[in-house]
């Protein structure tokens, strides 16, 4: 299903793909990244394999990248502490 099918289903019950993105922009976080989960889930079994070798070939692209010095690492106490005050927000 291609964005503007799925425009078309949209159009024929009550909200919009517009309402339903600024509805579940509106969580927070943990809300949004629950909802982003569920949706990756609710995708055609048959794209999971595709999506998993994204994933995988991503996987490997930030591995490289740390180990060739193209990224800098962060120590865990100071990731989280950067993780906690986005959170906070």
């Amino acid at each position: 299903m291609n964005f503007q099918n799925a425009r078309r289903i949209f159009t024929d019950v009550s909200l919009s793909v517009e309402q339903v993105v600024a509805e579940a922009l509106a969580l927070p976080s943990e809300a949004r990244a629950l909802l982003a989960d569920r949706l990756v889930e609710s995708l055609d079994p048959a794209e999971e394999g595709y999506i998993r070798k994204l994933w995988i070939a991503e996987a490997h692209r930030r591995r490289d990248d740390v180990r060739n010095g193209r990224v800098k690492t962060v120590p865990r106490d100071e990731a989280l502490a950067r993780v906690q005050r986005a959170i906070a927000k």
